[in-house]
C-alpha cells in the first residue's frame, strides 16, 4: 500500500511538473565574415599630437519621441541581409529590415523588422553623438540637427560619410561603413578649425521606447545585455525601471577597455561594439516617459581634447541582426569583441549549452535539414553517453531477469515483511544487483538533455525550419490534431483546452514512450503497473503542443533507447544462474 501511495504520487508531481513546464515553457516556436572591418580609425587620428583629459560626465540630450520624420532626410541602406535607412534628421540608424527572415511562413508575410522610427508602434534605434566636457561649451548636432551626405546610399561596396558644420569653425563627421551581413563600421571625427581647443565625449546609444510583449522566459533571456571586463551583465528591463530613482536614471555602469552591449531578444540582437583599445563606460538606462524608454549606452570615461586645425576621432561599430552562432562568433575573434557569442543564453550549463549548440549549427550547415541535423545530434550524444547508459541498461536488463525469483520470495515471505526484504536484499547481494545503480547515470546525464532541450529553444536554425510532410516549422507545435481528424472536421478543440491537442508527433512520442517503458519494466505490483501505463498517454497530451523540434528529438531518442537496451539485454546474464540460487 505505501508503494501505491509512492507511485501516485510520483505520477501526480510528473503531471505537475510536465504541466508546469509547459505552462513555463516559451510558447512557440554560414556565414563567412567578410576581411575584418578593422578600420585604421579605430585608433585615434589628428593631425597634431593632443591628449585625452579626464573629465566627468556631462547631461546628455534626451530624444524628442513621436517626432515626425522627413522622407527626404534618409539615406538607403541596400546590404545582402539588411535593407532600410537613415534618417539623417539625428544621424538614426532607425529603419532596418532583416531580409533574410519573414515574420511567419506566410509568402506575403513582411521581412523581420529590427529597427524602426520614434513614434512608430515597436520605435527601436542607433544613434552617436558628442558631448561636452565639463567647462566646454560647443554647439553639438542634436537630434534635430540634419546631416549632409554626397551619397544616395550605403551598401557594402560604397561606405559614407555624414558632415555638419556647427558654424563655429566645428565639423563634425560620422563615416559608415556596411559588411556583407549585420555589422555597421563607424568612424565619429572632429575636425576643429577654431582658434581653440575643445573636449568632446563621443557616445553611441541602443534605445527602445517600449517594453516587448517577450520579455524572456528561464530557457532564453531577453533584455538589455553587455560583456565588459569579461563578466556578462544581463540585468533584465526591469532592473532598469528599478533604477529610475538613480542619478541619471542609471541603474547599471561598468568601466573597462573594449567591450559590448545592447539590447537582446530572443532571435535578434540590436549591439554597441567598443573600440578595444579605448577605455569606456557602458550604462543601463530608463527614462519614465511614454511607454518607457530603455537605454544601453556607451561613451569614452575621459574627454578627447581636440587641438586649433586638428582633427580627432574614434571608432565603433553597431551590429544589427541575427543571433546566428558562427557569425557571432567570427566577429568576436575578428573585432575583438570579448564573448560576443553570450548574447545567446548558455546558461548556467554554457560549459555544454555551447558546445552543443555550435554542433548542432555545424550539422545543420552541413546536412542542410534542420530535423536530420537534430537526429544526427541525437545519436552523437547517445554515443557518447554510452558508457554510462550501458551501466544503467544493463542494471535494469538485471532487475528484469531476477524479476521471477522476487515474486517468488514476496510470495512466499508476504507474512513476514522483515524477512522478504533480507531474502531480496541478498538476492541482489549474491547477483551484484544495485537497485538504485540505474540512477546515477540517469542523473549525471539530465543535465546533458536539459542543454539540448535549452538549445532547441534558443537555436535560430530551428525558426521556421521544415522537417519532412506536414512539418513546415520545427519551432512550432505540429500542427495536426487527431481529435478534429486532422482538420476534416471545422473545428479546433484547443480552443476549449490547449491540451486536447493530440498531434501525430505527439502519439509518435507517447507510442514510442510506452515501448520503451514496457521494455524496461521490472517487477512491480499490478495497481503500479496500472498507473505507470497511463504515463505515456500524460506525455501525448501534455507535449503535443510543444515545438515538433522537440517531439521529434524525443522521440528519436526513444527509439534508439530502445535499441540500445535490447542489445545490452540480449548480452546480460546473471552471475549466478536462478537455477543455482539457494533456496
Amino acid at each position: 500500500m505505501e508503494n501505491n501511495k509512492r507511485i501516485i504520487l510520483a505520477v501526480v508531481i510528473s503531471a505537475a511538473i510536465l504541466l508546469g513546464f509547459n505552462f513555463l515553457a516559451p510558447k512557440q516556436a554560414h556565414h563567412d565574415v567578410p576581411a575584418a572591418e578593422h578600420n585604421t580609425s579605430h585608433e585615434i587620428v589628428t593631425s597634431k599630437d593632443s591628449v585625452a583629459q579626464p573629465a566627468r560626465v556631462a547631461g546628455e540630450e534626451k530624444l524628442e519621441s513621436g517626432q515626425s520624420d522627413q522622407i527626404e532626410h534618409r539615406l538607403a541602406i541596400v546590404g545582402r541581409d539588411v535593407r532600410g535607412s537613415i534618417n539623417l534628421r539625428g544621424a538614426r540608424l532607425d529603419d532596418l529590415v532583416l531580409t533574410g527572415y519573414k515574420e511567419t511562413l506566410a509568402k506575403d508575410s513582411p521581412q523581420v523588422r529590427l529597427l524602426e522610427k520614434a513614434g512608430a508602434a515597436k520605435p527601436s534605434y542607433v544613434y552617436v553623438g558628442w558631448e561636452n566636457d565639463a567647462g566646454s561649451a560647443v554647439k553639438l548636432p542634436t537630434l534635430n540637427t540634419v546631416w549632409s551626405t554626397q551619397s544616395e546610399q550605403l551598401t557594402p561596396e560604397h561606405p559614407v560619410t555624414l558632415s555638419w558644420d556647427n558654424g563655429e569653425g566645428v565639423e563634425f563627421l560620422i563615416h559608415l561603413k556596411l559588411d556583407e551581413h549585420f555589422l555597421f563600421t563607424v568612424q565619429q571625427e572632429v575636425k576643429n578649425h577654431s582658434q581653440k581647443a575643445i573636449s568632446l565625449r563621443p557616445f553611441q546609444r541602443v534605445q527602445r521606447d517600449y517594453l516587448p510583449e517577450e520579455t524572456g522566459s528561464f530557457t532564453a533571456y531577453e533584455g538589455p545585455i553587455s560583456v565588459m571586463n569579461g563578466r556578462l551583465a544581463d540585468k533584465g528591463y526591469k532592473s532598469l525601471r528599478e533604477g529610475v530613482g538613480e542619478p541619471g536614471h542609471i541603474s547599471w555602469s561598468a568601466t573597462g577597455k573594449g567591450g559590448w552591449g545592447g539590447i537582446t531578444d530572443k532571435y535578434w540582437l540590436t549591439s554597441i561594439g567598443a573600440d578595444p583599445s579605448s577605455l569606456v563606460t557602458a550604462q543601463y538606462s530608463y527614462l519614465p516617459e511614454n511607454r518607457g524608454i530603455y537605454q544601453v549606452t556607451f561613451k569614452t570615461r575621459d574627454a578627447l581634447t581636440i587641438e586649433p586645425n586638428a582633427s580627432l576621432g574614434l571608432g565603433s561599430y553597431i551590429f544589427a541582426g541575427a543571433k546566428v552562432p558562427s557569425l557571432l562568433q567570427s566577429y568576436s575573434k575578428q573585432l575583438s569583441l570579448p564573448d560576443f557569442d553570450k548574447a545567446i543564453d548558455f546558461g548556467w550549463f554554457s560549459v555544454l549549452t555551447r558546445p552543443i549548440l555550435y554542433l548542432l549549427h555545424w550539422l545543420y550547415v552541413h546536412i542542410g535539414n534542420f530535423g536530420l541535423a537534430l537526429m544526427a545530434l541525437t545519436l552523437i550524444v547517445k554515443i557518447v553517453l554510452y558508457p554510462l547508459a550501458s551501466k544503467a541498461a544493463v542494471s535494469s536488463a538485471r532487475m528484469r531477469l531476477l524479476a521471477p525469483k522476487i515474486t517468488e520470495i514476496r510470495e512466499k515471505f508476504k507474512d513476514d515483511p522483515m524477512v522478504m526484504n533480507q531474502k531480496v536484499m541478498a538476492l541482489y547481494r549474491e547477483e551484484k544487483v544495485n537497485p538504485a545503480g540505474g540512477c546515477l547515470p540517469i542523473l549525471i546525464q539530465a543535465p546533458i538533455f536539459f542543454c539540448l532541450y535549452k538549445m532547441l529553444n534558443l537555436s535560430i536554425d530551428e525558426r521556421h525550419a521544415p522537417f519532412f510532410g506536414w512539418i513546415r516549422d520545427l519551432s512550432v507545435p505540429d500542427p495536426t490534431n487527431l481529435l478534429n481528424l486532422f482538420g476534416l472536421i471545422p473545428y479546433d478543440p484547443t480552443h476549449i483546452a490547449s491540451f486536447l491537442h493530440l498531434s501525430i508527433w505527439g502519439a509518435a512520442l507517447g507510442i514510442t514512450f510506452w515501448i520503451l517503458q514496457r521494455q524496461s519494466m521490472v517487477s512491480m505490483d499490478p495497481m503500479q503497473a496500472r498507473i505507470m501505463q497511463f504515463m505515456p498517454l500524460v506525455y501525448v497530451f501534455v507535449m503535443s503542443s510543444f515545438p515538433a523540434g522537440l517531439l521529434v528529438y524525443y522521440t528519436w531518442n526513444n527509439v534508439l533507447t530502445f535499441i540500445q537496451q535490447a542489445i545490452i539485454g540480449r548480452k546480460t546474464k546473471l552471475p549466478v544462474p536462478i537455477n543455482k540460487i539457494k533456496k
